[in-house]
C-alpha cells in the first residue's frame, strides 16, 4: 500500500488525468507484491483516484478529469495478496487548500485520530460509532457523514461482501477482541454548493492486541503532510 500511495503522490501534477495517476499507483503495488512474494497470485490490486468534486463519493469511478491547483484529492490504494486485501485512503490537496476546506479536513482528521484511540479489546463497535458521531455533531457535520467508521479485514470477495458483524456502525454490538483486524475510516461529504465542498476520508488498518491495537498503516495523514506542491 505504501508504495502505491507514494507513487500516486509523485504522479500528481497539474493537468494529470485521474486514470493515469491511478495506473501509476497500481503498477507500483503489483511490482512490489511480485518482488516481495514471488510465488503469489497477482489479481485485483487496484487504485481509485478522484479529484475536485469527483471526491463526493467514497469510491467514485476513475475519470479523465485533470488535476487543477487547489483541488481536493482522494487517494485510494488497494493491494491484494492471494485474496487478502489491504487499503490505504487519504485526503490530499494539490498546491494549496482553501480555509473552508482546511477547517473541514482538520475536523475529519480529529475524528480519525480519536477513532484510532478507541480501537482496543473490549470496545463495542456501536459505542465507538456513537462517540465519533458526537464530534461531528459538535460541528454540525453529522448529516454529511457517509457510512460506518470501519470494518473487518481478511479475504475479500467482490461477490459476497465482508463480515457484517464487525462493522463500526451504531447498530453493531460486537466487542473487539485480540487478533481482529479492523479499519478506522471516517468520511464526510459536502455538496459542491457548500464552502469546502468535496469528500474527506482517512483510512488506517489496525490489529487489535491484548492491551490496545497496532496500526499497520505507514502513511501520514492531515494538512501537515498532504498538501502536495505544484
Amino acid at each position: 500500500m505504501t508504495s502505491g500511495g507514494e507513487t500516486l503522490v509523485a504522479a500528481v501534477r497539474e493537468g494529470a488525468r485521474e486514470f493515469e495517476v491511478a495506473l501509476e499507483s497500481t503498477r507500483a503495488m503489483v511490482r512490489a507484491i511480485a518482488d516481495t512474494f514471488p510465488h503469489t497470485e497477482l489479481m485485483d490490486t487496484w487504485t481509485w483516484f478522484q479529484t475536485g468534486i469527483n471526491t463526493d463519493g467514497a469510491h467514485n469511478p476513475l475519470t479523465t478529469r485533470r488535476v487543477q491547483k487547489g483541488d481536493i484529492l482522494s487517494l485510494n490504494c488497494f493491494s491484494m495478496i492471494s485474496g487478502y486485501y489491504q487499503a490505504l485512503e487519504r485526503t490530499l490537496f494539490f498546491n494549496h487548500c482553501s480555509d473552508p476546506h482546511l477547517a473541514l479536513w482538520q475536523i475529519n482528521c480529529a475524528v480519525h485520530q480519536r477513532g484510532l484511540e478507541l480501537i482496543r479489546p473490549g470496545a463495542r463497535c456501536g459505542e465507538i460509532a456513537e462517540e465519533l458521531n458526537q464530534i461531528y455533531r459538535q460541528h454540525d457535520l453529522l448529516q454529511y457523514r457517509t457510512f460506518g467508521y470501519g470494518h473487518s479485514f481478511g479475504t475479500l470477495s467482490h461477490y459476497y461482501g465482508r463480515e457484517a458483524g464487525l462493522e463500526l456502525r451504531e447498530d453493531i454490538d460486537t466487542l473487539l477482541a485480540p487478533g481482529m483486524v479492523v479499519s478506522m475510516e471516517p468520511m464526510i461529504m459536502l455538496p459542491e454548493s457548500k464552502p469546502g465542498g468535496g469528500g474527506y476520508r482517512e483510512h488506517d488498518i489496525l490489529i487489535v492486541t491484548e492491551d490496545g491495537a497496532e496500526n499497520i498503516t505507514a502513511f501520514p495523514f492531515g494538512p501537515e503532510f498532504n498538501i502536495l506542491p505544484a
